[in-house]
């Protein structure tokens, strides 16, 4: 039913942490693959992802390459879309399960809580903001994953090859009023996610400077 999308990342040793939770997917049916897209720059994310069953997609270039390639060589009827050093809490697979089968689901989308391993103030605090962006905005990180109906993906026009900001892209195409932020948690490296989110603000300011000139 649904195909996992994992991008490959700049330091692989965080990938089977990544993939581990979805074994109990596998065996349950819910998951019917797991699609590691590799840009090549990493020769371990490949071997990883072949020892763990997974199918292996070849597309160098930028993530939202990756994340396109990902979704055009996916079978399911459903996209889940992980980033590879992030990994799903307990609970995530009832959830899911029952997010899909809802009336309607197909023309919704999910994405979970961020959360981090670190329990100090301030990956408390950053959980917190991406909880309000998202809730007030239909804004979440792409550390939150995105669980969406290939239906809804196709209706959207699916991820935009855009520099870094094709998640926030995506997500104003899918709307607020068609975002579920779910209760189960996708915990994130909270270095690699401020890294990831102060590139964004330079994103962001870097257009707002080119827009007033």
């Amino acid at each position: 039913m649904i195909s996992v999308i994992i991008p490959s990342g700049d330091d692989p040793a965080h990938l089977p942490r990544a993939l581990a939770p979805l074994v109990a997917g596998v065996a349950d049916g819910l998951v019917r693959e797991a699609i590691v897209v590799d840009d090549g720059a990493h020769p371990e994310n490949a071997a990883i992802a072949e020892a763990a069953g997974c199918t292996l997609v070849h597309a160098p270039g930028s993530r939202a390459r990756r994340l396109i390639a990902g979704a055009k060589a996916a079978r399911g009827d459903w996209f889940l879309f992980l980033q590879p050093d992030t990994f799903l809490c307990d609970g995530w697979l009832d959830e899911t399960r029952r997010f899909v089968r809802r009336p309607g689901a197909q023309s919704r989308a999910g994405t979970f809580r961020l959360g981090f391993e670190e329990e100090t103030p301030l990956p408390r605090r950053i959980a917190l903001s991406a909880r309000l962006r998202t809730h007030m905005f239909g804004l979440p990180y792409d550390d939150q994953g995105l669980l969406i109906s290939r239906r809804l993906y196709d209706m959207t026009g699916g991820h935009h090859d855009m520099d870094g900001k094709e998640i926030d892209d995506l997500s104003r195409r899918i709307g607020r009023k068609r975002l579920t932020l779910l209760r189960s948690e996708l915990i994130a490296d909270l270095a690699k996610h401020e890294r990831r989110r102060a590139a964004a603000f330079a994103r962001y300011f870097k257009s707002a400077k080119a827009a007033e000139d």
